[in-house]
């Protein structure tokens, strides 16, 4: 079988896609930090994150021994109908459960649900296991909790870019400890999933100080709890993979789309044109649409028909 990239595209109207090419034209060129150094300048200059109206509520949880802060949004209008375990991006050594905040407060109100952000440690001050044992831990936490917590046991997870890599290997870690079925859908944003550049898609970032700040000391980067595209797919909840057509993460995505897909679960794979990494988080309209069907697709999870 031969599938052109093309056929793969979120259709989206021209507009949408005329914009985002002039908003990326203007924009200078990005790339992350290149040493400890950079990693140190790029945090000097990080502002504070937009608050969300209303506010995070900050809390700190615990499970399996670890303690681990988290920022919970509760919908503004009713009791929640679900929980969303969300865990932000940052090349793992960058970025805040603050970050997501309005994310978050947009995500509550829209579906009626709680949204708890996880505050894991970065690295390389943190490296592995450091962040995933913070993620499983809040997970952990929801599983035990949510029902008396939040008066449903009803639970999602998402995440992007370092994010959607460490939200897809908390979900291993909870199969892994018979707890597979707490999660019921996991939404992935534009996530690194082959660290150890082995595949195709992930040579094309293999040289990225990230997975040398978060993972250069583990002898082998194929494990799954560092690379879970190489981790036993199988029994997962259904995923919603959304990514750019111009991300250089995209090979990686439709890798873990085909194993997914091959693992025999329920995957949905959206590529969205004129799109590089982390554009669901720039103001352009093609964002708002991503985001919307985000909004969509988590709702029929947390309240199928």
């Amino acid at each position: 079988m031969r599938l052109a990239r093309d056929a793969l595209l979120v259709d989206v109207p021209a507009g949408q896609i005329e914009e985002a090419h002039g908003f990326y034209a203007s924009r200078a060129s990005r790339r992350g930090p290149a040493s400890a150094d950079e990693l140190a300048e790029v945090r000097e200059r990080m502002t504070g994150f937009r608050p969300a109206e209303p506010p995070a509520v900050e809390e700190t949880v615990e499970a399996g021994g670890v303690r681990v802060p988290v920022r919970i949004l509760l919908p503004a209008d009713g009791p929640p109908r679900g929980v969303h375990l969300g865990i932000h991006g940052g090349g793992f050594y960058s970025g805040s459960a603050a970050s997501g905040d309005v994310r978050h407060r947009a995500l509550a109100d829209a579906l009626g649900i709680a949204v708890v952000g996880v505050d894991y440690r970065l690295a390389p001050e943190h490296p592995w296991p450091a962040a995933p044992d913070d993620c499983e831990a809040a997970a952990l936490w929801l599983a035990e909790q949510a029902e008396a917590r939040f008066g449903t046991s009803r639970l999602t997870i998402g995440g992007s870019s370092a994010g959607a890599n460490l939200a897809l290997a908390t979900l291993l870690r909870l199969k892994d400890a018979g707890l597979g079925d707490r999660f019921s859908a996991a939404a992935l944003r534009f996530g690194a999933y082959d660290l150890s550049g082995q595949t195709p898609g992930g040579r094309l970032y293999a040289d990225e100080y990230f997975i040398q700040a978060y993972a250069g000391h583990v002898p082998d980067r194929t494990a799954p709890d560092v690379s879970p595209l190489y981790g036993d797919l199988t029994g997962l909840p259904p995923a919603l993979l959304v990514v750019g057509a111009d991300d250089v993460l995209l090979e990686d995505n439709l890798a873990l789309a085909g194993r997914l897909s091959a693992a025999g679960n329920d995957v949905e794979l959206r590529v969205y044109p004129a799109a590089p990494h982390g554009f669901t988080g720039h103001p352009t309209a093609l964002a708002a649409t991503a985001l919307d069907g985000i909004d969509s697709w988590l709702r029929h999870r947390v309240s199928p028909p």
